[in-house]
């Protein structure tokens, strides 16, 4: 996983409420376990005909959207059943950060896992968020996970909330694996200095 770094981004909006992981990414495409391709199929169901050419009033593929990194969902985004590729869909297709005023749980753990940021605003902003979107394609927003904090185009500043361990494991690059393979030399330390006093593998006699 690659560090999370703050950076400047185009938004686009899908202000729909209750988004649900099936209409993120179908269930037919679960049988990958690679991530290449997620990317194309993300909002398939939304974004193509059953032909498989592109429904061109559908906002992601509107070319003025084109490159945007900020999404900025309805309501409840990411609920309905537990898939990780969903976070995979949404990164392919060039997702840094997902803006909503609530995230279902298991997304959001997801998300968190594989360095999507998932950003938790209050309705007056959000409603804000949507609207320049909408008036402006060009619109563009900072992201900065090390202040926790959205800088808008008029300067304003919000503040949004993560838990310390998923900051952590974002800024520095590594999942929940990484982190434990990371202390290794301080586990083999503590053993070294802690010598074993019970045998578990020997049997004991009564």
């Amino acid at each position: 996983m690659e560090k999370f770094q703050s950076f400047t981004g185009k938004i686009v909006a899908l202000p729909i409420n209750d988004i649900d992981t099936d209409q993120i990414i179908p269930a037919r495409y679960l049988k990958v376990t690679d991530k290449n391709g997620l990317g194309e199929a993300c909002f398939s169901d939304w974004r193509y005909n059953s032909d498989g050419s592109p429904k061109p009033d559908f906002v992601l593929n509107m070319p003025q959207h084109a490159g945007a990194q900020v999404l900025i969902g309805g309501h409840n985004f990411g609920c309905g059943s537990s898939r990780e590729h969903a976070p995979w869909a949404l990164m392919g297709a060039g997702f840094k950060a997902i803006i909503s005023t609530y995230f279902a749980d298991i997304f959001k753990n997801n998300a968190l896992k594989n360095g999507l940021l998932p950003i938790v605003v209050d309705d007056e902003t959000h409603k804000q968020l949507i609207s320049l979107a909408q008036e402006d394609p060009n619109t563009q927003i900072g992201v900065d996970l090390e202040a926790q904090q959205i800088t808008l185009p008029d300067g304003r500043k919000v503040t949004f909330p993560i838990d310390g361990f998923s900051k952590y494991c974002l800024l520095q690059g590594v999942d929940q694996m990484g982190f434990l393979l990371n202390l290794d030399p301080d586990i083999a330390e503590y053993e070294a200095r802690h010598p074993q006093r019970v045998n578990t593998l020997e049997p004991v006699e009564l």
